[in-house]
């Protein structure tokens, strides 16, 4: 503005209200983009740490077989790579809602969750400034020059963690004229003197932002902030904590998101979380200064700006640390308090057929656990697949009426396999589009993906075969007793050749993938064998010529069947087999699946 305006001075007001406007402006957009790598770096590190922890997770969820304190182990160690309570969480649920985790077991992870999502806020309290921009650099460099899969993504971690801490000074640098505003300061004693405040307040920013880690990262950085004098912070660790408190509460959100039109105990294991951490949040509240200066005393000491970031980090890690402490020995109080809650009763959609209870959306995110979870599903199609064939062989019985074959009609087992294949097909599909996989996952699902299409095919030929019995039968004939015989000899061919190619996919055995084409050439001695019997019968009158191409058709449907039974073990030639996770001692709902 130029200097003879306004005699009286009200130009250099309206200057300074313009300046004061765009440093606003400018803190807004700081805070927003600071933020957003944050949660970029975060996201990124994530998906990089789980490409390079790649199966080993197993052996991690391995621990769930042992106890409830391996389970919060597991817990913890699992969130630790992933980075985030929330994938861990929905991971869970996921486990859970397909029944390949038992409640008590899924509610010990979760809190162990809640303690490995403290090392976030232990990473961000590293004073590690002047590392940042070295760290970006070598990440690059090991991201762009490297051949392999595995060193990529570690360049990756590494580029990831270094934009994550880009995003915290930024936030810290754009914070920094909050402290000489009254209004804020005034805000922020008020929050300080009045926990339930604070508790609201880390609770709307944690349901806003979707992340705790995010949210305890802006309150690590707001915190670091020196007030008027210049030694002390903003607000204070007894401020801090309420915050922090409320944090705690928002992060159970996704839980609760992530179990909506899931099984009722999946429903079950996200309200155990939001019970955990709401219930130590009330407690703790009525326990602030003392519980402050408990922080204080384990942690280092010095100017209160400068160790503030650390005592936050061990007020997280304290608050979860001793909330699982004290819970783990009442997980059978939790479970019953979440049984009240959500209350025994019939759970359709565990018990429809063509229904899928492995497929989970929520952990594509996840490629290992949503890879298993395919997996488990296959089996379940597999099993309604046998079902079908077993199925399709009553439908030779002589009465109007086909036989009813145990466990429902083939109409029923078909629909089934055809609904689950499709639904199959179509998760990994979303699978391979999330862009998470790595290079041993997508061969993986491929695998996965071929096996499903060519049991849908065999379903196809089974479908054709049944169709020509029903024929025969519409029509009011039938076949002889010989002639029926070998049919019903080539249908126990099929179920056994599919039985094999299965279990060559299932444990990887290639030897059993041999032994299904070796055994392939019976359904092809049999199918000429049968055809040359049948012409027999017919010269000798002994059988209905008319029934001539519908018993050709049957025999070559059956071989059809076959071929696919080959097709489907020749994957384990290609070095595929069904995903695998350490047995979590749930118990096997994937043949309880098959029945009605």
């Amino acid at each position: 503005m130029k200097e003879g305006i306004g005699a009286d001075g009200r130009g250099v007001i309206i200057l300074c209200e313009g300046r004061g406007m765009n440093e606003t402006v400018r803190t807004i957009f700081g805070l927003a983009g600071g933020l957003a790598l944050f949660l970029y770096g975060m996201n990124s590190m994530s998906e990089s740490l789980q490409k390079v922890a790649g199966d080993r997770m197993k052996k991690i969820l391995g621990f769930l077989t042992r106890n409830p304190v391996m389970g919060a182990l597991a817990g913890a160690l699992v969130t630790a790579v992933l980075q985030s309570s929330s994938a861990t969480t929905v991971m869970v649920i996921g486990f859970v809602s397909a029944g390949l985790m038992s409640l008590p077991q899924a509610i010990s992870v979760i809190f162990g969750a809640n303690i490995g999502t403290t090392m976030t806020a232990q990473l961000i309290a590293f004073q590690i400034s002047d590392y940042i921009y070295p760290i970006i650099f070598i990440g690059f460099l090991i991201t762009f020059l490297a051949k392999k899969e595995q060193l990529r993504q570690i360049g990756m971690v590494i580029l990831s963690f270094g934009i994550l801490f880009e995003g915290i000074e930024i936030m810290g640098s754009a914070m920094k004229p909050l402290a000489g505003s009254p209004v804020f300061t005034d805000l922020m004693g008020k929050v300080a003197d009045i926990p339930v405040l604070g508790i609201l307040l880390g609770l709307c920013m944690t349901l806003i932002v979707q992340s705790s880690s995010a949210t305890i990262a802006v309150l690590q950085n707001f915190a670091a902030q020196a007030g008027p004098d210049g030694v002390t912070s903003m607000i204070g660790l007894t401020g801090a904590i309420p915050i922090l408190l409320g944090d705690n509460i928002g992060t159970t959100i996704t839980a609760l998101l992530a179990s909506v039109g899931q099984s009722k105990n999946a429903k079950r294991t996200a309200i155990a979380h939001s019970f955990f951490n709401i219930s130590g949040c009330v407690v703790f509240s009525f326990f602030i200064p003392w519980f402050a200066r408990f922080v204080e005393w384990i942690s280092p000491k010095g100017p209160e700006v400068e160790v503030i970031s650390r005592q936050i980090a061990n007020a997280h890690t304290t608050f979860n640390v001793v909330c699982t402490l004290i819970w783990l020995p009442l997980i059978p109080l939790m479970v019953r308090l979440v049984t009240f809650v959500i209350p025994e009763g019939s759970d359709k959609s565990e018990t429809e057929l063509a229904k899928p209870l492995y497929l989970d959306e929520a952990v594509i995110g996840q490629p290992m656990v949503a890879l298993y979870l395919a997996s488990e599903e296959l089996r379940r199609c597999a099993a309604a697949t046998s079902g079908m064939l077993r199925a399709a062989q009553a439908e030779l019985g002589s009465r109007k009426k086909a036989q009813t074959a145990p466990g429902g009609g083939f109409d029923d087992y078909h629909q089934a396999v055809k609904r689950l294949q499709e639904q199959i097909a179509r998760y990994m599909t979303q699978l391979f589009t999330g862009g998470m996989l790595t290079e041993r996952q997508a061969e993986q699902a491929a695998g996965l993906l071929a096996v499903s299409n060519n049991i849908d095919r065999l379903a196809d030929r089974a479908g054709e075969v049944v169709q020509q019995l029903r024929q025969v039968r519409g029509g009011g004939r039938k076949f002889s007793g010989e002639a029926a015989g070998e049919l019903k000899e080539c249908f126990t061919i099929a179920e056994s050749l599919f039985d094999e190619a299965f279990s060559s996919v299932a444990e990887g055995n290639t030897e059993l993938a041999g032994q299904v084409a070796r055994d392939k050439k019976r359904m092809r001695k049999a199918q000429k064998q049968f055809g040359k019997a049948h012409l027999s019968r017919i010269k000798k009158k002994t059988c209905d010529a008319t029934l001539t191409q519908s018993f050709t058709d049957i025999l070559y449907g059956l071989e059809r069947v076959a071929d696919h039974c080959v097709d489907i073990a020749e994957e384990t030639t290609e070095h595929f087999s069904l995903a695998q996770i350490e047995d979590t001692g749930a118990p096997d709902r994937s043949r309880q699946a098959v029945s009605y």
